[in-house]
């Protein structure tokens, strides 16, 4: 059985220039949370710079 947070998300498969992936490997170390939860934060952060009416997203995933 999945778990309620899992049946609400989407999985993607994405591919970064090492560095890059290396500098997110680092921040997640640093805040102490997995590299998947700072790729999530940072897209809901992009997506709410980009689109004022989804800015209610960045505040429930910084929430949870």
């Amino acid at each position: 059985m999945k778990a309620q947070s899992d049946a609400l998300s989407v999985r993607a498969t994405i591919s970064f220039p090492p560095d890059l992936y290396e500098t997110l490997e680092e921040l997640a170390k640093q805040k102490k949370v997995s590299l998947a939860w700072v790729v999530r934060d940072a897209t809901a952060r992009y997506v709410a710079d980009q689109k004022p009416a989804s800015r209610g997203a960045v505040r429930r995933m910084n929430e949870g």
